[in-house]
């Protein structure tokens, strides 16, 4: 026989166990969220050195010849000389030596071998007028075969220019040439030619 009277039923376990474990999982996210916050946040300063560029020093030589040869001598005979000057500049912005060598060598009939070239480096005098040339050393002194055959590159030219790298810089060479006396018979006629050549190579 029924009384009418209804049982309240209790939750069931595995509910309230759902909610206490939601409970917990928020907790751990809020929690996250704070450490992610924290850790993600920081003082920070830079400093830059801006405006930072590389450009190359140059190497750079001229003459006062106006593309005219030193010499252009005919008709020489034992005992034969002369001499002449020619002022070379350096607009070099790097520090370096030149040197002198003999480029295009060539003779006939041993000419160079009997004549002979003295090579004097110093101040004062162009090419039109060695004027009051001063000599401050001597570069070579020997025939022009040796000059032409032993003197071909930087490695093995003359002279001691020294370039501190301070445009302009200028050194006069004064070149003196004598056919030898005991030059024989057999050089009439011969041709001996060779190009002067500078060349300057930074330090």
């Amino acid at each position: 026989m029924s009384t009418g009277r209804r049982i309240a039923r209790r939750p069931r376990r595995r509910t309230a166990h759902a909610v206490q474990a939601l409970g917990m999982v928020g907790a751990l996210l809020a929690g996250s969220a704070l450490v992610y916050q924290a850790s993600s946040s920081a003082y920070s300063s830079t400093t830059v050195n801006t405006g930072n560029s590389w450009a190359a020093g140059t190497v750079a030589l001229t003459d006062d010849d106006s593309g005219t040869a030193m010499f252009s001598v005919t008709g020489l005979k034992p005992g034969s000389t002369g001499s002449k000057c020619i002022k070379v500049s350096s607009t070099s912005t790097l520090a370096g030596s030149v040197k002198l060598y003999g480029t295009s060598y060539s003779t006939t009939s041993s000419l160079a071998t009997y004549l002979d070239i003295t090579i004097d480096q110093g101040t004062v005098g162009t090419f039109s007028s060695c004027g009051s040339f001063s000599a401050a050393s001597n570069a070579f002194t020997g025939t022009l075969a040796s000059f032409g055959t032993t003197k071909t590159t930087f490695g093995t030219g003359v002279g001691s220019w020294t370039l501190t790298g301070t445009p302009t810089e200028t050194q006069v060479y004064k070149i003196t040439y004598t056919l030898n006396a005991s030059a024989p018979d057999s050089t009439q006629g011969g041709t001996a030619a060779v190009g002067f050549t500078w060349e300057a190579q930074s330090s």
